[in-house]
């Protein structure tokens, strides 16, 4: 019982410890649940804080503090930059770089709004301080520093009297030396110590000189209090100032004014620091070297004001005295070099009960400028970006570097715009065409215009037009122009390779300028294909493959719905499964472009009908002699044998085993080597137009290369007659294709 309550104990506190409570109490608030975190921009609609004041969650320990003067941060950036990661919550952005924000414009990747999160300004100078602030021994002593209580006096004198003496200065502020006696130096400056020094000496000796240093230097304490991030004690060093106390302290807190710091000595305030006069100007004057039981006081922060946008440093600004939005901007930075001074927003909160926004501009003698205009604490101000206007004409066509140019609209002539296209190439055509768009009550009117380049290039004010813009010039090539057309001839000819060919150049001429075929070549079985009809041809295997399936669904649809029992709906969705299959297969199938043609000597071929114009792509290959004979299909062994010109396509088929017992004899055919078939059946059999070129003008039923092919004969039975015809396409696609690679390997 005992090791099963150990266990079941175990088991519930694991519950408790997974439990989503538990969880949160171990991670802390939930992102969003407030707490410190980036400044938002308010008044955008689409975000979830839209027109609300979060107020910060006050964490054990803690103080209230004051909220901050926007809603809270979405977790989101308003509007993120395509192609650019999201902003991490509880992560700000550090300064605008003009040069990547010039970058991104000139790209066209800069939006209009360029919204980021933003940051108190002069928050980044306290996050990440050195760990110390000690003074190096090495680094001299001014000559204004303070003697006090655990400095360390080196005094060495030579001459008529020579020593060396190391003194600390003890609780009452002397040093002692033998022979002088003790000497009260605690409040004396160090010049004022070298000076008592050596009128003490004089007392006692002459004709000396003397040297006196400070060795280790006394560390004093100064207290730290209002809103500081790390208020307290610190023990520092007597050279310390007031921003090296601060850096330890890590500067204000967020509700920590940054312009109004005091140092108290006493009961007097010895100095007021404005740290924007270190950080904006780089003026150190009034950083005082701190004393003992100095007090530095921060207190709450002034009116403050955001800048965002278009500017070079976009953040929040506290504000001291009146100040404007001129004078904003330029604490800011001023405006970054896609600044737009056409428009300017500013959101300002009225009466502490609704904000309101003013729009304006910043040109100097406009009615709304806003430049002067006072800033009100917790005012928001906005920049855009410059509005991109350009008037552009395009032209393209036969000129070195055609595109988008952009001109001065009805002064820019076509001329000019010829020219900064590099000019018309040499098979430009003379004619130009110009498209014109207008905008007119009733909608756009197009109009073209045709002027002569040739003359616009020579300035003939008839053609050398003005533009205007978004014209469209085109500049066309000479009728039917084209660089080279080549076709490729291989195999058995006497100069295989690409040729370049000219309009209407034909089969025969190919030929001869190949020299003419091989010894060994046979023009019976040249395969002749184009481009062209490949591609004729493979949209017509798809569109029957599309056909073919809205078919074939159909059909299963409707037998399915007929079916009387289970196994005979089995039967019909394993016969709609086969028929699926069967017109993927067809989708496989590629098309080969061959056109069956005679292919013969260029004598032979010469003012026949199969001496064809020669296109773009086109590709005849000339096999050497087979010699053999294929015999496939439904036969006992699919194989080649070799040709015997005595042997009848039966003998053949005896030779491969016979028919096999899903034969269809009847529907036997010849597949020939020039592409064409034939049927076995004399009744059923028709001659090849060109047959009579070959074989002395007698038909040859079998000949090399030619392939026998016995179809399988398909079953009538239902569900399957339908898909009949369908396989047979298929099959016959498939031989053909065996039979090419069969001439061609």
């Amino acid at each position: 019982m005992r090791k099963l309550f150990v266990i079941l104990s175990i088991l519930l506190m694991l519950a408790v410890l997974s439990s989503p409570a538990a969880v949160y109490a171990q991670e802390g608030p939930a992102p969003g649940a407030g707490g410190e975190g980036g400044i938002a921009i308010p008044g955008f609609s689409g975000t979830p804080d839209e027109g609300r004041i979060t107020a910060p969650t006050i964490q054990p320990g803690e103080t209230p503090s004051i909220p901050n003067i926007f809603p809270t941060q979405p977790q989101e950036q308003l509007f993120p930059v395509p192609g650019t990661p999201g902003v991490q919550p509880g992560v700000t952005e550090g300064p605008v770089d003009a040069a990547e924000e010039f970058r991104r414009f000139i790209t066209g990747s800069l939006p209009e709004e360029r919204l980021t999160r933003i940051e108190r300004y002069g928050a980044g100078f306290f996050r990440n301080p050195p760990s110390t602030f000690a003074p190096a021994d090495m680094i001299p002593v001014s000559p204004g520093y303070v003697i006090g209580p655990g400095d360390q006096v080196r005094i060495s004198v030579w001459g008529m009297v020579e020593g060396t003496w190391i003194e600390t200065v003890d609780r009452q502020g002397t040093i002692t030396i033998p022979r002088v006696g003790v000497i009260g130096v605690a409040g004396m400056t160090f010049d004022d110590l070298k000076m008592a020094l050596e009128d003490e000496f004089s007392k006692y000796y002459s004709n000396f000189e003397m040297s006196v240093t400070l060795g280790a230097l006394k560390s004093m304490k100064v207290y730290v209090v209002g809103n500081a991030k790390k208020p307290g004690a610190y023990t520092i060093s007597s050279l310390a100032t007031l921003v090296n106390v601060l850096l330890d302290a890590g500067g204000p807190d967020e509700n920590g004014s940054l312009r109004n710091i005091a140092v108290k000595r006493g009961n007097r305030v010895v100095a007021t620091f404005d740290m924007y006069d270190l950080l904006l100007k780089g003026d150190k004057s009034k950083d005082i070297r701190m004393m003992a039981e100095d007090v530095i006081y921060i207190p709450v922060v002034g009116p403050q004001a955001a800048v965002v946008g278009n500017v070079r440093r976009p953040a929040i600004y506290e504000l001291k005295g009146p100040t404007t939005v001129e004078i904003l901007l330029a604490m800011a930075g001023g405006m970054t070099p896609t600044g737009s001074v056409d428009r300017v927003q500013m959101m300002r909160v009225k009466q502490r009960e609704f904000r309101t926004v003013f729009e304006g501009d910043l040109k100097d003698r406009s009615i709304n400028n806003l430049k002067k205009m006072q800033l009100a604490d917790g005012d928001l101000i906005r920049l855009f970006s410059v509005v991109e206007r350009q008037s552009l004409v395009r032209i393209s066509g036969p000129v070195a570097k055609p595109g988008d140019f952009t001109i001065d609209s009805g002064r820019t002539t076509l001329r000019d715009v010829l020219g900064w296209a590099g000019g018309l190439l040499y098979y430009a055509a003379d004619e130009v065409e110009i498209t014109r768009v207008s905008a007119t009550p009733a909608g756009p009117k197009t109009e073209r215009l045709k002027v002569n380049a040739r003359r616009a290039l020579e300035g003939d004010p008839v053609h050398n037009i003005a533009l205007r813009m978004n014209d469209f010039v085109f500049a066309r090539t000479v009728p039917d122009w084209k660089l080279y057309r080549q076709v490729t001839v291989y195999g058995e000819v006497m100069y295989p390779g690409r040729y370049s060919i000219e309009d209407g150049e034909t089969l025969s001429s190919l030929l001869e300028r190949a020299g003419g075929f091989s010894p060994r070549a046979y023009p019976r079985a040249a395969i002749f294909t184009r481009e062209r009809v490949k591609r004729d041809q493979q949209r017509q295997i798809e569109e029957m493959a599309d056909r073919m399936e809205r078919e074939l669904l159909g059909i299963s649809a409707n037998e399915l719905s007929s079916a009387l029992t289970q196994a005979e709906s089995n039967l019909l969705q394993a016969e709609a499964s086969q028929k699926r299959s069967l017109v993927a297969k067809l989708r496989e199938t590629k098309a080969a472009g061959r056109i069956a043609t005679l292919i013969a000597p260029p004598e032979v071929l010469k003012g026949t009908a199969y001496d064809m114009p020669l296109e773009e792509g086109d590709i005849l290959y000339v096999p050497s002699n087979p010699t053999t004979v294929q015999v496939i299909g439904a036969v006992l062994n699919p194989t080649s044998f070799v040709y015997d010109r005595k042997l009848s396509h039966t003998q053949y088929i005896r030779m491969a085993g016979g028919y096999s017992t899903d034969a269809s004899p009847a529907r036997t055919y010849i597949l020939k080597a020039d592409g064409t078939a034939m049927r076995v059946k004399a009744s059923a059999r028709g001659d090849t137009p060109w047959v009579k070129e070959f074989n002395g003008g007698k038909t040859v039923l079998v000949e090399p290369g030619d392939a026998i092919v016995v179809p399988v004969k398909l079953s009538s039975y239902r569900g399957v007659r339908q898909a009949r015809d369908y396989m047979d396409v298929v099959y016959k696609a498939a031989i053909t294709a065996m039979a090419i690679h069969e001439v061609t390997k």
